[in-house]
C-alpha cells in the first residue's frame, strides 16, 4: 500500500495500492489539473530528488521550503513556542534530514494549515512526531484526502498550543483560516494567513478570491467577513504562503485598506480616471 501524493498539488492522498483516478483538490474549480494530465508520486520516488530546508524568518519563526518546488509551492512556516511548535502549511516532501532539523528547533507539537490546498502531507508530518494533532476546520471536512484518527476538527477559534491560535475567516473555503501568534515580530503580532488572504506582490496589500489560478472573484459579503474577522485581531505583520510573501508593519491597516477598496471596485464606486468621461486632473 502506499500513501500517493498528487504532483500538481502535493497533497497526500490514503493508502491504496493504486492511485485514485482523479485528485478531487484539483479538479475543483478552485485549482486545475496541469496540461499533462492528472500524475501521482510517493516519498519513494521523490527521495533523492527533492531536499528540505528550515530558514529562520524571525525569532522564532522558520520558513520550511522542499526544492526544487513542488505541488503548489507553499512555503510552510514553523512557529517555535515554549508550549511546542506549530508546523503551519507543511509541504507535501519530507525526508529524515526535514525530520531531523525540526527536532533540534523543538520537534512539532501540532500541524495545521490556513485551507485544503495547502496540508501537503499533514499525516506524514504528524506521525513522524509521535501522531500529533492535525487541525482541520470542520466546514472543510469533505475535502479531507488522507482520513485518519490524528485529525481533530474544529469550528471558528481553536487555541492548538499557548499562545497560538487559528480564526475561521471563510472565503476561499468556507473553513480558510488565519494563524494569530501574538508574540511575534517581538509581540507586536503575526498572522499568518496562507492564501485565506493573498499578499500582493507589492508587499503592501492583500486581495481575496474564490481562485487565485482560475481568477474567481469573491462577493463582498465574504470580503467583509474576512475584514470583520481579521479586524477584530491585534497585530502588525503579515505572511502569506509562498516565498517573499510578507507585509512587515502596518498589516492591520493594510487589510482594511485591501478591503475597502476591493469593494469599491466590485461596486463601481471606484473608477480609473483616465477612462472616459471621468474627471482627471492635469
Amino acid at each position: 500500500m502506499t500513501v500517493w501524493i498528487c504532483s500538481a498539488c502535493g497533497i497526500e492522498h490514503s493508502n491504496m495500492a493504486r492511485p485514485p483516478a482523479r485528485c478531487a483538490i484539483c479538479s475543483d474549480e478552485r485549482h486545475y489539473v496541469p496540461p499533462g494530465g492528472q500524475q501521482w508520486t510517493s516519498l519513494k520516488e521523490m527521495a533523492g530528488r527533492f531536499t528540505g530546508s528550515f530558514t529562520e524568518l524571525e525569532p522564532d519563526l522558520f520558513a520550511v521550503r522542499v526544492s526544487p518546488s513542488f505541488g503548489i509551492g507553499q512555503r510552510g512556516l514553523l512557529v517555535r513556542t515554549p508550549a511546542g511548535n506549530v508546523l503551519w502549511e507543511p509541504p507535501g516532501y519530507l525526508d529524515q534530514q526535514m525530520i531531523d532539523e525540526a527536532t533540534a528547533l523543538g520537534g512539532v507539537a501540532a500541524v495545521t494549515a490556513s485551507h485544503p490546498h495547502l496540508v501537503g502531507s499533514s499525516i506524514t508530518w504528524s506521525k513522524a512526531f509521535d501522531g500529533v494533532p492535525v487541525y482541520v476546520n470542520r466546514a472543510d471536512h469533505r475535502w479531507i484526502r488522507r482520513p485518519d484518527d490524528v485529525i481533530r476538527l474544529w469550528d471558528d477559534r481553536q487555541e492548538i498550543v499557548d499562545g497560538v491560535e487559528l480564526i475561521r475567516c471563510g472565503g476561499h473555503f468556507p473553513g480558510s483560516a488565519v494563524l494569530n501568534w501574538p508574540a511575534g515580530a517581538a509581540a507586536a503580532g503575526v498572522l499568518l494567513v496562507g492564501d485565506t488572504l493573498m499578499v500582493a506582490a507589492d508587499r503592501a496589500s492583500v486581495s481575496f478570491m474564490r481562485s487565485y489560478p482560475n481568477l474567481i472573484p469573491l462577493p463582498e459579503r465574504l470580503v467583509t467577513q474576512i475584514a470583520s474577522t481579521i479586524g477584530l485581531l491585534t497585530f502588525d505583520r503579515i505572511y502569506g504562503a509562498f516565498h517573499g510573501s510578507m507585509i512587515a508593519m502596518g498589516s492591520a491597516e493594510a487589510v482594511r485598506a485591501s478591503a475597502a477598496r476591493y469593494i469599491g471596485w466590485i461596486r463601481d464606486e471606484i473608477r480609473d480616471p483616465d477612462e472616459p468621461g471621468n474627471a482627471r486632473d492635469h
